[in-house]
């Protein structure tokens, strides 16, 4: 998984022509030759957005390499547009409006985190993508969700709801996971 200097020598744009090229194929439409690169088959972690006119239209991917970066980019772009269950899968008539990001994932680090007040101490927000686990719940949001939600408690209250977590009720058995991201986003 890349550290924070190899993260910072990703081929962004390469990494988006994949992603863009994965799915343009699945709708069986013209697909331009996208180069590799040597990144691509290396391990790595990723999560594929899409949205349409400002607003998602998918987003999936992994916290922890399970293929090469290049594999992987591919198979979270087939995902979020045509698996991700909150949408339907996206048509060829809506294709020209998506814009894709790829967000690749720095290593996470996981500590014990008794109580809220703990787990605020340590994230760090608009920087650290965040993860936590209780029992076998688990949600994420990665770092961009600050510009949402840029209220630390705002925002872990959120991420509680995202893995079915109670709210007013903090867990004792938490883990906290705290990641960084390189992205890439094409314009719009």
């Amino acid at each position: 998984m890349p550290d924070r200097a190899e993260l910072a020598q990703l081929p962004g744009p390469l990494l988006l022509a994949h992603a863009r090229a994965a799915i343009a194929a699945q709708l069986s439409l013209p697909v331009p030759s996208v180069p590799d690169h040597p990144a691509l088959h290396n391990p790595g972690a990723s999560f594929v957005t899409l949205t349409r006119q400002g607003q998602l239209r998918g987003c999936i991917g992994h916290l922890a390499p399970v293929q090469t970066l290049g594999a992987d980019v591919r198979e979270n772009a087939l995902a979020a547009a045509f698996r991700d269950p909150r949408f339907p899968p996206v048509k060829a008539a809506e294709w020209p409006e998506i814009a894709i990001e790829v967000s690749v994932l720095g290593p996470a680090t996981f500590t014990h985190c008794p109580t809220e007040e703990d787990c605020l101490r340590q994230i760090v927000p608009f920087e650290d993508g965040v993860i936590l686990i209780s029992g076998s719940r688990r949600a994420t949001f990665l770092p961009q969700v600050w510009e949402q939600l840029p209220d630390p408690q705002e925002f872990i209250a959120h991420l509680l709801q995202k893995a079915g977590l109670p709210v007013a009720l903090w867990p004792s058995d938490m883990q906290l996971g705290r990641y960084q991201v390189q992205k890439f986003k094409e314009e719009p």
